[in-house]
C-alpha cells in the first residue's frame, strides 16, 4: 500500500493523503503520467469515505500536482518537477541512515531516535554544547 493515513494524528485524513501523494512524487515512488489508485478502490483500502478521498485529488488538482480525467482517473501531472527534489531527498535518506545506524551503534532505541529528531524538528533542543549542557 502507497498510502497510510493516521487517525489518531489530529490532522484531517485528506491532508494526510495530500502530502503522501507529494511525498511519493518528491521521492520517485510516482512519476509524471502515473495512475493513481481510483476514488472507491483506495477509500475501501483505507477504510475512509471515498469523499475524503475525492477531496484530496481535488486538492492536489487545484495545486496541479495531479491531472483529474472524467472517466479514466487520476494521473500524477505532467507538469510536477521532482527530479531535484528526489535527488535532494534521496541525499537526506542516507544522511539519516547514517545518522541513524551511529545512535543504534551507541545503544539509543527506535523509539529514543524518533524522540530525539521530533525535538529537534520542533526546536526543541535548542542549541546544546559539548557535555549535553544547553548554550
Amino acid at each position: 500500500m502507497l498510502f497510510k493515513p493516521n487517525p489518531a494524528s489530529g490532522v484531517p485524513i485528506y491532508l494526510q493523503l495530500m502530502e503522501q501523494v507529494k511525498h511519493a512524487i518528491e521521492t520517485g515512488a510516482l512519476r509524471a503520467g502515473e495512475q493513481l489508485p481510483g476514488i472507491r478502490p483506495l477509500a475501501e483500502e483505507l477504510v475512509i469515505n471515498p469523499n475524503t478521498v475525492a477531496k484530496a485529488y481535488r486538492e492536489l488538482e487545484h495545486e496541479g500536482v495531479i491531472e483529474l480525467r472524467h472517466g479514466a482517473g487520476a494521473f500524477v501531472s505532467t507538469n510536477v518537477r521532482s527530479e531535484q527534489k528526489s535527488d535532494v531527498l534521496r541525499e537526506g535518506q542516507a544522511i539519516v541512515t547514517a545518522a541513524v545506524e551511529k545512535l543504534h551503534a551507541r545503544g539509543i532505541s527506535d523509539e529514543e531516535i524518533r524522540r530525539l529528531f521530533e525535538a529537534e524538528l520542533a526546536g526543541l533542543t535548542g542549541s546544546i554544547r559539548p557535555g549535553g549542557q544547553r548554550g
